[in-house]
């Protein structure tokens, strides 16, 4: 079946020319589909500026391929009609990290809400038009009286957020792209939030893209994960064995990085284990992007690029450790993420 949305060996690459220094590759080939007839929830993670957001920019037509092409139910995104581009916008919705922004301070902030009724004529009356959002409202945990009629600058950070959940819900799209939706808000409300989202991808078949550089809310929330480190995806997998047990020395590293709860803790101990992730500005790296990073790094890694090997039936990594293991063919990832 035709995935909802795929990314076709897409490159976004931002700056001078082909040969111009000041060149910065966002996102380099990645081949990555969300299928249409299996809703799940996938993580893309990774440090700041190792190209997750643009990625799922790329997916929302914020930001156009600089080669390959994004599709949405088979079309090119570019080339959609006026009527494709009205289905497009309303079949993948985006929730953003910062909610303040997508809200004009000189409306009320169920403006949105309405806006979203009127502009896909989702109710007949204004009576059915106050029911939806109310139904919407209370799905995300909220009281319709306790935030409606009010400013956003009268609502605090969970509340802009959980209506932002609210109104992609009421368009009952096929697609959500979350960009660190719980970053802004603090830990009693990051649970709230990601429930809501696990409710709307268990209760109504909406695939989640959740886009976060933290590993313990990807963990907790979705079943698989899609790991990059600039701009190349280098490990995805099921979310429990890619967090439990990496297999790329980057992935390795990021999961040592999560902080551990200790009742007494070895500072002598903490500092002499200590990984470092220093570059090594000695030799430059036309092969391997980790490669000056890396504490495994071999010979071979300064020359060449690796490809996506799958080291088992739901994992691939992107490492010469497991050069023994098949290349995986096409370079899509998303029979690897997704359960059969």
């Amino acid at each position: 079946m035709t995935p909802i949305l795929e990314l076709r060996n897409v490159s976004k690459i931002f700056g001078g020319g082909l040969f111009s220094s000041n060149r910065t590759v966002a996102v380099e080939d990645v081949t990555f589909s969300i299928p249409s007839d299996n809703p799940t929830m996938i993580a893309v993670a990774g440090e700041s500026g190792s190209g997750k957001t643009t990625l799922s920019r790329l997916l929302l037509g914020v930001a156009r391929p600089s080669t390959g092409q994004v599709l949405y139910n088979g079309s090119d995104l570019a080339t959609l009609s006026k009527q494709g581009r009205k289905q497009f916008l309303r079949d993948v919705q985006p929730i953003y990290q910062d909610p303040f922004g997508v809200y004009n301070p000189f409306y009320k902030a169920d403006h949105l809400l309405y806006v979203a009724i009127a502009k896909f004529k989702l109710a007949s009356s204004a009576t059915e038009t106050r029911q939806l959002i109310v139904e919407a409202l209370e799905t995300v945990g909220m009281r319709a009286d306790e935030v409606l009629g009010r400013f956003p600058h009268q609502l605090s950070g969970g509340q802009r957020q959980r209506m932002m959940v609210a109104r992609a819900l009421l368009l009952r799209p096929k697609v959500i792209l979350a960009d660190e939706p719980v970053s802004m808000v603090d830990a009693s409300l990051r649970a709230t939030i990601l429930e809501s989202l696990r409710s709307l991808n268990r209760d109504f078949d909406i695939s989640i893209l959740y886009v976060t550089h933290d590993l313990t809310t990807a963990y907790q929330s979705c079943e698989s994960i899609l790991i990059m480190y600039r701009g190349a995806v280098v490990e995805a997998g099921a979310v429990e064995e890619v967090i439990r047990k990496p297999k790329h020395p980057y992935t390795q590293l990021l999961v040592e990085s999560i902080p551990q709860m200790r009742a007494v803790r070895n500072w002598e101990r903490d500092e002499e284990g200590e990984t470092m992730l220093s570059l090594d500005e000695s030799r430059a790296s036309s092969g391997c992007k980790f490669a000056d990073r890396c504490p495994q790094v071999m010979d071979k890694c300064w020359t060449s690029q690796p490809p996506l090997y799958r080291t088992d039936e739901s994992r691939v990594a992107r490492c010469f450790l497991y050069e023994d293991a098949p290349v995986l063919e096409g370079a899509d990832v998303t029979s690897t993420l997704l359960k059969p």
